[in-house]
């Protein structure tokens, strides 16, 4: 994935030809400089080229204004003119330069005007004129009253889940299309505008079968919507918990096509997209299912993108408590090894049934799974780890290998996880049997022995120096 921006550079001068020769471009975003004269052809599937007067367009004319041509009279009118005509000639002239001059002033008071708005937002600076059907690489900019005519005035009865972001409804477009419309509460809270632009971002940049794919947004004075696809099956954690409509349980089989494909995201995210994406907040609920319960990773509202040649990001602790890497927790550094240990708990509610912070309560466990999966898989009774809504109807064998790569996943030391490429091999049968026997031959008397060190998930919640958001995001669910 290649990006070019070199937006809000000053830049002057023709945009290079040599930007027409990069093969590959996923965004080129010249947009807020000085540039002038023809664009090359350059073949990116996002290019952004607002705040640029002075660019010429398709047909090579400029849109700067110039001033206005003299208008002659036609040549059967010329010889009655002429006694008058060089003074008439020269009114004309003066009278053009006039209105050219005005139209220059003008030109440039909105120019500055222009960047001035938009150094006042982070995002994009929409009025209500704008044309709803131009599309922003494959984003379409959506109207409000389409997107509140499709919700039925954002209807409650049409709500799919609520966060700390915003709330989540069903929609239906004109055209019959079924949507998710998720509607921030206010995007003047902090970090509402910036998680705003964040999932938008995020998102157009990562395309994969398992990951959420959006179809636009709405920008105005007081509005900020996303709009996704409509995942009929809802969410993994409204089908593993909330499952109040009668639907069926998720079955075995199921559930490990849920984790092979949210494994197969994640990997696409941290491998394959330049420069990579950490999602930040990897849980059930998430976890979005598609007619066919592909999994379908969702909620981008926290991701960060890093680059390659970086090992990790520090920002403030946000996320979901139980979902938390201990790292990320005690020091605020986080990388592709913080998703890894989100997604190792993600396998424990799909076992379970589950959340993560919320279990275990009537044992000695102070209510986080991790340390109570633990104590079970070393006392031998994984069948008391199975959500009962499985009656019993899973393979012993698989579900052993399912628990074995979520320890894996949720060891104390990122350096001692595995990476997502590899999750995805054990999950598919290659590589767990020698993983897992080297992870028991690891030497960690002198971290066992240490005072300071906490032997379970839940001290280091209890531990931990930093305040600690529990935040339940607002992805469609």
């Amino acid at each position: 994935m290649k990006i070019r921006r070199l937006n809000n550079n000053s830049l002057t001068g023709p945009c290079p030809d040599s930007l027409s020769k990069i093969e590959g471009l996923t965004l080129v975003d010249l947009s807020f400089n000085n540039l002038s004269g023809a664009l090359p052809k350059i073949s990116a599937r996002t290019f952004k080229i607002m705040g640029n007067p002075l660019i010429c367009n398709s047909e090579n004319n400029c849109s700067a204004v110039s001033p206005e041509p003299l208008l002659f009279p036609p040549d059967g009118m010329r010889d009655q003119s002429q006694s008058g005509g060089g003074r008439s000639h020269r009114v004309a002239i003066a009278l053009a330069s006039s209105v050219g001059s005005v139209c220059v002033v003008l030109i440039i008071i909105g120019f500055l005007w222009w960047r001035y708005r938009h150094n006042q937002q982070i995002f994009f600076d929409i009025n209500d004129q704008y044309d709803p059907e131009v599309r922003l690489g494959h984003l379409k900019r959506y109207g409000f009253k389409e997107l509140r005519a499709a919700t039925d005035h954002f209807n409650p009865k049409n709500i799919l889940g609520r966060g700390g972001f915003g709330i989540v409804y069903k929609g239906c477009l004109h055209d019959g299309t079924v949507v998710a419309v998720k509607r921030l509460k206010d995007y003047n809270i902090p970090g509402g505008e910036v998680q705003f632009q964040t999932e938008v971002e995020m998102i157009s940049l990562a395309l994969h079968r398992n990951l959420l794919r959006l179809c636009g947004f709405c920008v105005t004075e007081n509005e900020r919507l996303l709009v996704y696809p409509y995942m009929p099956n809802g969410s993994v954690a409204s089908r593993l918990r909330d499952n109040v409509h009668g639907k069926p349980a998720l079955d075995w089989s199921r559930r490990k096509k849920i984790a092979l494909g949210t494994a197969r995201g994640l990997l696409y995210l941290h491998e394959q997209c330049d420069p990579k994406i950490i999602h930040r907040d990897v849980k059930a609920a998430n976890i979005l299912l598609d007619e066919d319960f592909e999994a379908v990773v969702g909620d981008f509202g926290l991701a960060k993108l890093l680059d390659h040649r970086e090992s990790h990001v520090s920002t403030a602790v946000r996320g979901t408590v139980g979902h938390i890497a201990p790292e990320y927790l005690s020091t605020g550094q986080s990388s592709e090894k913080t998703d890894v240990f989100g997604f190792g708990i993600l396998l424990l509610e799909l076992i379970t049934g589950q959340k993560a912070l919320d279990f275990g309560r009537a044992s000695n466990t102070k209510g986080v799974m991790l340390d109570w999966a633990k104590k079970l898989h070393q006392e031998g009774k994984l069948n008391l780890m199975v959500d009962k809504d499985l009656r019993n109807n899973y393979d012993r064998v698989e579900l052993e290998e399912m628990v074995q790569v979520a320890l894996l996943c949720t060891q104390f030391h990122p350096a001692h996880r595995p990476k997502m490429f590899e999750v995805v091999r054990m999950l598919e049968g290659d590589g767990l049997a020698e993983r897992w026997e080297a992870s028991q031959n690891v030497d960690t008397p002198r971290l066992r022995s240490s005072e300071n060190t906490p032997q379970r998930y839940s001290d280091f919640i209890e531990e931990s120096s930093l305040v600690v958001e529990a935040m339940e995001l607002s992805g469609p669910r």
